[in-house]
């Protein structure tokens, strides 16, 4: 006999989502179960008839990985009537979605996949995943800023974890963050009493942007030991 599986499980593994992403559309009533709204609580199989905003989804995907050089503009939530959308700009052969997001004024790395189970891995706090950025901000960088960074500041409060600051040049600094607080590095720079006013995501773990040689909105697919090593 056949073991059923949670349904935010399911769906992560059919490649629709992260386990927590899937939760979210079981909220937003857009899934459904054998023709019935699904809960949190089902659990299914290949023999269901488990249907998002009204698509069948049957059986585990193929899991690819994509690395994508995100510019400036383009916004990371999936919505299908924004035409700044991420959306408009996934690679067509498979349906996936990014792993964690820049804000619109950002650019960068991000890395594309519908490997819900790997999503988690990156972005769960419990896993503390690298992420390398390369700042600009307004005004020259003071004798204190880069300390006071990285022991931690004030954001949404909260405390930030301690991270790696560097300097680079009088109005560029790099920070490493283990955690991803909502337009946290904006808001860190903010307390500091700057302005950023370019940021940009070199790396998420082991991956890096810059050998990739990646143009601006264009993606690669990747191998999943790119990202972590083994």
């Amino acid at each position: 006999m056949i073991e059923k599986t949670r349904l935010a499980k399911y769906l992560a593994h059919a490649g629709i989502c992260s386990r927590k992403q899937a939760s979210r559309l079981i909220d937003q009533g857009i899934v459904t179960v054998n023709a019935h709204p699904a809960n949190h609580i089902d659990h299914v199989d290949d023999s269901d008839d488990i249907r998002v905003n009204g698509e069948r989804i049957q059986g585990a995907a193929p899991l690819v990985y994509f690395a994508y050089h995100k510019p400036v503009g383009i916004d990371c939530k999936l919505n299908q009537t924004d035409s700044s959308s991420l959306i408009h700009h996934l690679p067509q052969t498979t349906r996936v979605y990014p792993i964690g997001r820049l804000d619109k004024d950002s650019r960068g790395l991000l890395i594309l996949t519908n490997d819900g189970e790997f999503c988690n891995q990156l972005i769960h706090p419990d896993f503390h995943q690298p992420k390398r950025y390369l700042v600009t901000v307004d005004k020259p960088l003071d004798d204190n800023f880069c300390q006071t960074m990285a022991n931690g500041v004030p954001v949404d409060k909260h405390i930030t974890l301690p991270c790696t600051v560097e300097k680079i040049t009088e109005y560029q600094f790099s920070i490493i963050l283990k955690q991803g607080l909502n337009r946290q590095i904006r808001k860190m720079a903010h307390y500091c009493g700057y302005k950023v006013t370019d940021l940009y995501r070199e790396q998420i773990a082991h991956l890096e942007l810059t050998p990739l040689n990646l143009a601006e909105n264009s993606y690669q697919q990747i191998n999943k030991s790119d990202i972590l090593k083994n």
